[in-house]
């Protein structure tokens, strides 16, 4: 907790239908709480219970438009911590990434970054862990972060860029290209953060590897992201 009282870190959690497992989402959280963080979790108009399950985990739960790009920003505009981490409803962070993230900004001067991400099915399919490991290798060599690495970023910087683009697809890559523009490249922590690999598992490994290399291309073409997003939802 900052000396003026207020928090150091907000936690930004978008959710959608996720009653049955926001629970175990933000109870890694608890302990970051207790060391002075701020939970927020912003749904986007679920139907299930989400929000209901969610307040006993959090110190905000608010109502936001559908849209990850709009509720991460939806929870920005709430939040009152000086720096700002999103993370997935499908993501577990370290147990002491609060401690990592502020630790390791203050001492390398940067103003945003992210963890190396684990895919949760690594253990079962050894092509996981490889997926994980390409894309750790490539947030170092572009600098550029997705959202299932838990990015994180100062609020001034958060701010300056305007919030992420509300976009419905590659949110994340168009704030990482402007943070990298803006402030430098990234802080690239090496503690895992672990996500779920049900999509890759459900719709092959293979398959979805091809299809997000593919969809990453177009979007660096300057293909329409609400095409891509189309697609995307198609597996």
């Amino acid at each position: 907790m900052a000396e003026s009282g207020t928090p150091e870190l907000s936690v930004v959690v978008p959710a959608l239908n996720e009653a049955a497992g926001i629970a175990a989402a933000l109870a890694p959280l608890q302990e970051w709480r207790e060391r002075g963080a701020e939970v927020l979790v912003v749904d986007g108009g679920s139907d299930d219970g989400t929000l209901e399950a969610a307040a006993p985990w959090a110190d905000r739960v608010l109502e936001g438009p559908q849209g990850r790009a709009r509720q991460m920003n939806a929870g920005a505009a709430e939040a009152t911590g000086r720096v700002l981490l999103f993370l997935h409803a499908d993501t577990r962070p370290p147990e002491d990434g609060d401690r990592l993230l502020l630790a390791g900004l203050a001492r390398n001067g940067r103003s945003w970054g992210r963890f190396d991400v684990r895919l949760s099915g690594a253990g079962r399919h050894p092509l996981l862990r490889v997926v994980g490991s390409l894309m750790n290798a490539r947030s170092r060599l572009t600098g550029i972060a997705t959202g299932d690495q838990g990015l994180f970023v100062e609020r001034d910087a958060f701010e300056a860029e305007g919030g992420f683009p509300e976009q419905p697809l590659m949110e994340d890559i168009a704030l990482s290209a402007a943070l990298k523009a803006c402030c430098g490249r990234p802080l690239c922590l090496r503690a895992p953060i672990r996500t779920s690999s049900r999509r890759w598992e459900d719709n092959g490994v293979l398959r979805t590897i091809l299809l997000m290399w593919g969809l990453r291309l177009r979007y660096w073409l300057g293909a329409d992201p609400a095409v891509l997003a189309a697609r995307y939802k198609q597996g």
